[in-house]
């Protein structure tokens, strides 16, 4: 069920691990078909972050809402992750079932779809992220990039309406890292809503509404890239974009 209002709206957030507190009154809005790059330091409460957003962390206090559905409890959180596609650094492919039995399990189980109509679906979004003739390998088969490229297609054979990618790339050799935001900006024009956290600053220009800088668990600036690049506000962003750009 689509609303008007934010697809993401998270105010008051905070996340405790025992004593270390991970986000600190976070409050952030998404907006239906936005595209938002958060990036920062490690140990920024960047992927903790997104994790809160399908519940993969429990947050301790604030408020999360998804597509008009509060995040409360089980059921809540049910429905929202059916509408939330995560990517992590890793592909979490099963190596034993082949790339398209990896994208057709989740539709099958989970939607209800048929064999058939599955496959259908795997096969249109394999061609979608550019891999459709390695559909019968296993993920052995496969380069790092491809894997999660395939990783990719099986997020969206569930046909999410928000996905969050937390560092995509970070996993993958140098030569795949471009195959891989490739795919991801092509999805971004085509007015998906996304949270991306990455360190991969050309794609980030390229492909944010807005970027998102964050700093031991808070949000310490935000802007469209031109601003975020061109004119930081933060001292503690510029040092950051310093360090990260003259690599």
């Amino acid at each position: 069920m689509s609303v008007s209002g934010p697809a993401i709206e998270i105010s008051a957030l905070n996340k405790w691990y025992d004593d270390y507190h991970a986000l600190k009154d976070i409050d952030l809005q998404v907006a239906h078909g936005e595209r938002i790059v958060i990036c920062g330091p490690s140990g920024s409460g960047k992927s903790t972050l997104i994790r809160c957003v399908n519940s993969l962390e429990q947050h301790n206090s604030g408020k999360i809402v998804v597509d008009g559905i509060e995040m409360r409890d089980a059921a809540s959180i049910n429905v929202i992750r059916s509408e939330v596609g995560m990517v992590f650094q890793q592909f979490n492919l099963f190596p034993h079932l082949t790339i398209l039995q990896n994208l057709t399990l989740g539709p099958m189980k989970a939607r209800g779809l048929s064999k058939a109509d599955a496959e259908a679906r795997a096969m249109k979004y394999l061609e979608r992220v550019r891999i459709p003739d390695q559909a019968h390998k296993k993920p052995s088969g496969l380069s790092g990039g491809q894997q999660q490229r395939v990783a990719i297609a099986r997020s969206l054979c569930m046909e999410p309406k928000i996905m969050l990618f937390d560092e995509p790339t970070s996993a993958l050799d140098p030569e795949m890292i471009s195959e891989v935001l490739d795919v991801i900006v092509d999805l971004a024009e085509s007015g998906m809503t996304m949270i991306c956290v990455t360190h991969e600053m050309g794609f980030a220009r390229r492909a944010a509404d807005r970027m998102i800088f964050m700093d031991h668990g808070e949000i310490i600036e935000r802007g469209t890239p031109e601003q975020f690049f061109d004119a930081p506000k933060t001292e503690r962003c510029k040092l950051f974009l310093s360090q990260i750009l003259h690599h």
